[in-house]
C-alpha cells in the first residue's frame, strides 16, 4: 500500500516540475519564438503585397499587438505605435549601426533583438525590405510577460502546495482502495495455509485483475480442499489395505507356529493364506509405484501393432480360476482389431476395468464388446451391479474413491485401478469414460483406433 501511495505522491512530484519548466522558467523562450514565427509571417504577408497603406499597417500593429516602423528616404514616414513599450523604430533607431547596416545591405529581412532606449526592455525587430528605400521595422516587447511570470510564480507556488497536498490524501485512499482486496486475499491465504479451508476469497473489488485472481485463488482452494480429502482418504485406506493383510499374516504364522502338531494339509492351508495376503501386498505396493511412475511421466510409450483381441482373451484367461471355481461368466465374442499402442499398458489398464467389474457385478456376469465407426472402436466393459450415482461418476477416477462412505476391502485388486486406467488412457490420448445408472449397471468405455479388421 505505501508503495502504490509513493508512486502517487512521486507521479504528482513529476507532473508538477514539468508544469514549472515549461510555464514559468521556459516560458520566456516559447513566447520569443511564438513572436518571431508571428512576425516571419506578417513578414510573408507584406512581401506578397504591394507597398501597404498606413491604415493597413495600423491594422496590423492592433490586431498582432506590435510597433510597426515605416522608414523611406532616410526618415520615418509612418509610425504605428499601438503599444508604446513595445517600440524602438523612431529617428533615434534609424541613426543606430544595426539599422544602417541593414538599410546600406543587400539582405531583404533580418529578424535581431535590440534593448529599447527608451525603456531599457528587450524588443524583437523584424526588418524587411520593399522596393528601392523602402523598409519597415515590425518591433514587439518580449519582456512583456515578466509581471506575468512573477504572477504565476506565486501561483504555482500555492497551487503546488494545495496539489501536493491533495496527492497526499487521494494517493492514501486510492493506494489503500487497490490494495485492500490483496491484503484480505494474503490474509485469508495465510489462514487457508493453516489448513482451514472454509475461507473464502471472493472480492467485491471491482478491478477486473483482482476480481479475476480472487475467483482463482477461489478455485484454487476448492482443488486444495478435494486433494486434502483424497489425502486423508488416501492415507486411511492405505493404511487399511497394509494393516489387514500384515494382521493376517501374523495371525496365520503365529498358528502354524504354535500348533506344531497340525496336520500337514492344515499347515499348508495357513501358508497359503500367508502367501496369498503376501502377494497382495506385494500387488498393491506395485500399483501404487506404477501409478507414481504414471503421474510422473517417468514412462515413456512403446507402440506396437497387435491384435486386440489376443490381447483382451490373454487377460481373460487371467480370471480362469475365477470363472472356473467362483462362476464367474466374462462374456467377449467379437472380430478381430489390429490396432497400435502400447500394448504392456493397455493390457494393465483392460485388466484393472475387467477386475473393476468384477468387485462390482451382483450376477457375476461381466459383457465386454466393440461399437465401431469409422475406423475407431469404442471398447465397453460391462458389470451389472448396482451402478454410480451420476454426481459421483467425475470423482471415480480418484485414487480410492468408493461410492460407499465407509471403505470397505477390494475383493480383488487394491483400489488404485481406476486411476491408473486414467492415467494410461491419458498418455495415449484416448477418449474414455462411463455411463451408469442407480441399480442398471456400469460401462466403463475407451475408444482406440484400429488399423484392419480380420473377419472371423
Amino acid at each position: 500500500m505505501y508503495k502504490v501511495w509513493a508512486y502517487l505522491i512521486g507521479f504528482s512530484f513529476v507532473i508538477l516540475i514539468f508544469l514549472f519548466l515549461f510555464q514559468v522558467v521556459l516560458l520566456n523562450v516559447f513566447y520569443e519564438r511564438y513572436k518571431t514565427n508571428q512576425l516571419d509571417d506578417i513578414a510573408d504577408e507584406l512581401f506578397s503585397r504591394e507597398i501597404p497603406s498606413y491604415e493597413y499597417l495600423e491594422k496590423i500593429a492592433y490586431k498582432n499587438g506590435m510597433c510597426i516602423s515605416f522608414y523611406r528616404d532616410n526618415k520615418v514616414d509612418i509610425v504605428s505605435n499601438i503599444y508604446n513599450k513595445g517600440c524602438v523604430a523612431g529617428e533615434k533607431l534609424i541613426v543606430s549601426e544595426q539599422f544602417k547596416k541593414f538599410i546600406d545591405g543587400n539582405k531583404n529581412e533580418i529578424t535581431f533583438s535590440v534593448i529599447n532606449p527608451n525603456l531599457k526592455n528587450k524588443t524583437l525587430v523584424k526588418a524587411i525590405k520593399l522596393g528601392d528605400n523602402v523598409v519597415i521595422f515590425l518591433n514587439v516587447s518580449i519582456e512583456a510577460l515578466d509581471t506575468a511570470i512573477i504572477l504565476l510564480k506565486n501561483q504555482f507556488l500555492s497551487l503546488s502546495l494545495v496539489i501536493f497536498c491533495l496527492s497526499l490524501v487521494i494517493g492514501y485512499f486510492i493506494s489503500k482502495y487497490i490494495t485492500r482486496p490483496v491484503v484480505q486475499m494474503n490474509n485469508t491465504a495465510k489462514e487457508m495455509a493453516k489448513g482451514n479451508y472454509e475461507v473464502s476469497f471472493i472480492s467485491d473489488s471491482d478491478i477486473s485483475e483482482i476480481s479475476e485472481l480472487s475467483n482463482t485463488l477461489e478455485h484454487a482452494k476448492n482443488e486444495l480442499s478435494k486433494i486434502d480429502e483424497l489425502r486423508m482418504d488416501l492415507m486411511a485406506n492405505v493404511s487399511h489395505d497394509l494393516k489387514t493383510p500384515l494382521t493376517m499374516i501374523k495371525a496365520y504364522a503365529e498358528m502354524t507356529r504354535d500348533f506344531s502338531n497340525q496336520s500337514k494339509s492344515k499347515r499348508d492351508e495357513n501358508l497359503n493364506v500367508i502367501i496369498s495376503e503376501a502377494d497382495k501386498l506385494t500387488l498393491l505396493v506395485n500399483d501404487i509405484l506404477e501409478l507414481s511412475k504414471l503421474q510422473s511421466n517417468f514412462n515413456e510409450l512403446n507402440y506396437e501393432e497387435f491384435s486386440l483381441n489376443k490381447l483382451i482373451n490373454g487377460i481373460i484367461n487371467r480370471f480362469d480360476f475365477l470363472i472356473k471355481n467362483e462362476g464367474y461368466d466374462i462374456s467377449f465374442n467379437e472380430e478381430d482389431l489390429i490396432v497400435k499402442a502400447d500394448p504392456k499398458k493397455l493390457e494393465q489398464a483392460i485388466y484393472n476395468l475387467i477386475n473393476n467389474a468384477i468387485n462390482y457385478t451382483s450376477n457375476k456376469k461381466i459383457v465386454i464388446n466393440y461399437t465401431l465407426k469409422k475406423q475407431v472402436a469404442r471398447v465397453n466393459i460391462i458389470d451389472f451391479g448396482k451402478g454410480i450415482d451420476k454426481k459421483e461418476v467425475p470423482y471415480i477416477w480418484d485414487k480410492y474413491y468408493h461410492n460407499e462412505k465407509k471403505h470397505k476391502r477390494n475383493a480383488y485388486g487394491t483400489g488404485l485401478g481406476l486411476s491408473i486406467v486414467k492415467n494410461i488412457f491419458e498418455s495415449h490420448g484416448f477418449k474414455y469414460g462411463v455411463n451408469s445408472k442407480k441399480g442398471d449397471g456400469t460401462t466403463f468405455y475407451f475408444e482406440i483406433a484400429y488399423i484392419n479388421k480380420i473377419r472371423k
